[in-house]
């Protein structure tokens, strides 16, 4: 039997574990740390010197910390308590301080006697807790702590240079535990296979693997954590480019069929009954996607451009262009309410050539079906014939769209709107419609965090939109700080009647629903956070505000709702009538996020606007300003004017530059986990590669990456990267990559 190689080795086992068994089992559940190597690649998140206190005043609330702190002061008080009536009740208090502020902690009942003895005024150590508010103050409620003793051959200076590891930890297991633990599997690092090739660490200078892990755990300088995380960083940048420049290597072999335009067909007529030109932006993407159309392998490009920059368009001329050259060509929208609005909008736009086979139709003319899930049986069962004999050229659906019963005559472009919104499975469950891939055109109109960080690692082709279509309006966005000022709430219920005078249309926005049937905002699951007392009530209902709105500020205006629980043929009755400008405010959830069209709504007012992403508020905004009145975005909110959530909203107000506030976007929540499908930060599998400041890194590590793939696509020559791959590419990723 092969031995296990010793980074391999599981911390847990039936007969012997690496470190104790409670210890493993808790790094298995909390950490998702499972062999000696995961928890070599649990690095420090930071380092403190003994001699050098970390800042109490910055502390994040709800999160659990670790501090170096001096005790300042510590008292111990009896109360009278239902568990201790006769004042017996034990409270021990203990300031702690670190020159910059102070932070309480508090032990209760069994629980004082020992830290009463050990935390004395001048005693310095680690402190391991959740930040939580007492009486308006922090405070950490029973925390772990690890006194820091000089050991007597050490010197004082020693002993207060040294840089202790503070790791990601978690309430059951503390950083120093961790960083115990690591002491006992620390030897085998020197066993961890280098995936660099030679050449390459050499010629830019990198320490080895081994190195680089015995550095970053146990430092004696400042350079050692630099020489380390410096070398790690190129380990993420190049393995991950690797995988990503092995997948486009495969694409390349892939066979397609080429979808080129017929000279006077479809596209040509289209064009010409434009009413307008198109932008340079628009005319330069289009050329790039037809470019890719005529080639034999499959185009992989990722569309992204500015709220209202004409993406819809751009996309069906590529459209068009597939039909012209008999194929056809699906786009999948996120919602209904989007799917049937490009559905509406296509139509309107292409007149009597979306009226293939009917009366009137012209010659060239095709069918534009639409697919949901909520539609009748008769006309579901005719579009479905229409796609399979072919007759339909374009179709526009939702998730229906990946039913096994839905069948094509030839697939040969699949456009997928607001990427983000879809698992990977639902694009490769549609792409595996067609005889041969068909072609991919991915569009975004804000790129998420985890889009662009695909984006800047490169597995797409990218096209940019950037340019607004003349007639487009700017946008104004003002914060409503509604607690602090609260006549500046009452001014923007008077900005909306204004609008409204003027003949104009305005949305208000709110996070849920307010029937509370398990509604993502419902209160018990509303994230809370002290940081001020609005975040202690749930976020604002649609149903109540619009109640509240009509009997107040803007009685007398016709109100409606919108939201995702309705019947779909609710929400397009309700949708018409605001199109039609038969309602004046339209009071929506986020369903009217993306790709409704209204030119003559001019005002949106978010609600508890702190609740939404910096992307989500920049495509909420973008739903104004479309015609030639200039458009007016208010974000109301209760934070205080310090709170992280207001100058989020700030970010917002100061810029319309969707690539700007997603990079702001990235920075504050990470990348999320850029080869899966997670896109919050909490399941990285970047640990120190950070994507907005390592561009450099990762522009090298690609072409690096790109110069050894061609070289040698399976990578027989270089084990060590071979197996660094099959450990970044665990079963769930490597169907990803292969997916895209």
């Amino acid at each position: 039997m092969d031995l296990v190689p010793a980074l391999e080795e599981p911390l847990k086992q039936p007969l012997k574990s690496v470190l104790g068994p409670a210890t493993a089992k808790v790094m298995a559940e909390h950490l998702g740390l499972h062999s000696v190597g995961d928890l070599l690649h649990h690095y420090p998140r930071r380092y403190e010197e003994r001699g050098q206190l970390t800042h109490l005043a910055d502390l994040p609330m709800d999160e659990h910390v670790t501090v170096v702190a001096m005790v300042a002061d510590a008292r111990l008080h009896t109360f009278a308590s239902s568990k201790a009536p006769r004042g017996k009740g034990q409270r021990l208090e203990v300031t702690i301080t670190d020159g910059s502020g102070r932070l309480q902690l508090v032990f209760f009942g069994n629980g004082v006697h020992k830290p009463h003895k050990d935390l004395l005024p001048g005693t310095r150590a680690l402190f391991a807790g959740k930040v939580s508010v007492f009486n308006r103050r922090l405070q950490l409620a029973h925390p772990a702590y690890e006194l820091l003793r000089g050991d007597s051959e050490e010197t004082v200076e020693t002993w207060a240079g040294a840089l202790i590891p503070i790791y990601p930890a978690t309430a059951k297991l503390e950083s120093w535990k961790i960083g115990k633990a690591l002491q006992t599997v620390l030897p085998s690092a020197q066993d961890a296979v280098d995936p660099l090739p030679d050449s390459l660490r050499e010629g830019r200078h990198l320490v080895s693997l081994p190195e680089a892990l015995l550095k970053i755990h146990r430092p004696h300088t400042k350079a050692d954590i630099e020489d380390a995380r410096s070398r790690l960083k190129w380990d993420e940048a190049f393995v991950l480019q690797v995988a990503l420049a092995r997948r486009r290597h495969a694409d390349a072999q892939l066979p397609a069929v080429p979808r080129k335009p017929a000279p006077d067909g479809l596209l040509t007529s289209f064009d010409a009954r434009l009413p307008f030109t198109l932008t340079e932006g628009q005319q330069k993407v289009s050329k790039e996607i037809f470019d890719d159309l005529a080639v034999e392998h499959p185009m992989h490009r990722l569309l992204q451009g500015e709220v209202g920059s004409g993406k819809t368009m751009v996309a069906l001329r590529a459209m068009l262009a597939v039909v012209d050259a008999g194929g056809q060509a699906a786009m999948l929208a996120p919602t209904e309410v989007l799917a049937q609005q490009h559905h509406r909008s296509i139509v309107e736009m292409m007149g009597e050539l979306a009226e293939g086979g009917m009366l009137g139709g012209a010659d060239q003319a095709t069918k534009v079906v639409l697919l949901t899930g909520s539609m009748g049986a008769a006309g579901r069962r005719q579009a479905l014939l229409d796609l399979v004999t072919g007759e339909a050229g374009i179709v526009i659906g939702t998730h229906a769209l990946i039913e096994d019963k839905v069948q094509f005559h030839d697939l040969g472009l699949v456009v997928v709107d607001e990427q983000h919104r879809f698992g990977v499975e639902q694009r490769d469950a549609l792409r595996g419609k067609g005889k041969q891939p068909p072609h991919l055109l991915v569009m975004t109109a804000t790129p998420i965090p985890r889009t662009v960080a695909m984006t800047v690692f490169g597995d797409l082709e990218t096209s940019v939109l950037d340019q607004l279509p003349a007639g487009r309006s700017p946008i104004a966005s003002h914060v409503v700080p509604a607690a602090d000022k609260p006549h500046f709430l009452a001014r923007a219920w008077e900005r909306v009647r204004e609008e409204v005078g003027k003949g104009h249309q305005a949305y208000v926005v709110c996070p849920r629903i307010g029937d509370d049937i398990d509604d993502p905002g419902d209160p018990k699951k509303a994230r809370k956070s002290p940081e001020d007392e609005a975040e202690k009530r749930p976020p604002l209902a649609v149903l109540e505000v619009a109640d509240q709105l009509a009997k107040g500020p803007l009685n007398g205006l016709k109100v409606e709702v919108l939201h995702g629980r309705m019947h779909p043929d609710d929400k397009d009755a309700v949708m018409r009538r605001f199109a039609a400008g038969e309602t004046d405010v339209l009071v929506a959830t986020t369903v009217i996020e993306v790709g409704v069209n209204v030119p003559n709504a001019t005002a949106m007012v978010i609600t508890d606007a702190d609740r939404f992403g910096v992307s989500q508020l920049h495509q909420l905004r973008g739903r104004v300003g479309r015609g030639s009145a200039p458009g007016l975005c208010l974000l109301v909110t209760e934070m205080p004017e310090a709170s992280a959530a207001r100058q989020r909203l700030n970010a917002v107000a100061a810029t319309l530059d969707g690539f700007e506030l997603s990079r702001i976007d990235l920075e504050q929540r990470r990348e999320g986990d850029v080869l899966g499908q997670a896109q919050s930060g909490s399941r990285s599998s970047l640990r120190v590669l950070a994507v907005i400041e390592d561009e450099e890194v990762i522009a090298e590590a690609r072409e690096e990456a790109a110069a050894v793939v061609a070289a040698d696509p399976e990578l027989t020559g270089l084990p060590g990267l071979r197996t660094a791959l099959d450990a970044l590419l665990d079963e769930e990723r490597e169907q990803y990559l292969e997916k895209g």
